[in-house]
């Protein structure tokens, strides 16, 4: 079964080849967002470092310089396959061990506003990449939900703490399916969390994330909660990412 997939016994045939020259950063910063990369660009001290290459091309990856911190900066995919093997082939180039990933997930309580930050503290496994990277488990736990936390609470923003819910399948999200993570005291639902914790955890990273209440799925009917082309409140939302270097201030003091 996949959830048997964890093998600590034997090596890899493929591994990560960091180089003798990696860059150096205090912590690197990952979007999904290209509107927040474009912001980045054109609103913040930033160089084009490195690149990481996939089959669909090669991407920038981003030095940003920052009240005397150096920090990375990427733009990464969708799901939990493809955002776990960027991870890998960053930390080829990039000398880190904190990584701060932010970005919308849709909504599992109709009372959470629209836009509220939701920091997740532990996240339901239902992907496959994590099973290859920890032993099996329902949920893997957030372990720095406490200092994301911590830190929002210096800013004086509201936020919300709770489970997740990392599927593979967004368009599979059932009626019972919610209703079973509602129940066990989810609160959001995304495509990465779960699996990213899990090749942070493997590799001795750091990882701290939240998420921007987005999309509402506790209703009778999905309810997208913005029009096309408005972007306050949801992963497009540039404030986020205000935060999130915020946060990689913080973590890397």
């Amino acid at each position: 079964m996949i959830i048997n997939s964890f093998d600590d016994k034997s090596p890899a045939k493929i591994n990560p080849q960091y180089k003798d020259n990696r860059i150096k950063c205090d912590a690197c910063i990952v979007t999904f967002s290209n509107i927040i990369e474009k912001y980045v660009l054109d609103n913040y001290d930033i160089e084009e470092c490195a690149t990481y290459k996939m089959v669909t091309g090669t991407f920038p990856i981003y030095k940003i310089n920052y009240q005397g911190k150096v920090f990375a900066f990427y733009k990464t995919l969708l799901g939990a396959p493809a955002s776990v093997g960027i991870v890998e082939d960053v930390t080829e180039v990039i000398d880190t061990d904190k990584f701060i990933v932010f970005g919308g997930a849709g909504c599992l309580d109709k009372v959470i506003n629209h836009g509220k930050i939701m920091v997740p503290t532990e996240s339901y496994r239902d992907e496959g990449t994590s099973y290859h990277y920890a032993t099996p488990s329902d949920y893997i736990i957030n372990k720095n939900s406490n200092v994301v936390k911590k830190f929002l609470e210096s800013k004086r923003l509201p936020y919300v703490l709770g489970k997740n819910w990392t599927t593979d399948a967004f368009y599979r999200e059932t009626e019972n399916n919610i209703t079973k993570r509602k129940n066990d005291g989810c609160i959001s639902v995304d495509m990465e969390c779960s699996a990213m914790q899990a090749v942070c955890d493997f590799r001795n990273l750091e990882l701290y994330y939240f998420f921007t209440s987005a999309d509402l799925l506790d209703s009778p009917e999905w309810d997208i909660r913005h029009i096309e082309g408005e972007y306050a409140g949801t992963q497009h939302d540039t404030r986020y990412f205000d935060l999130a270097i915020e946060l990689a201030y913080y973590v890397s003091n």
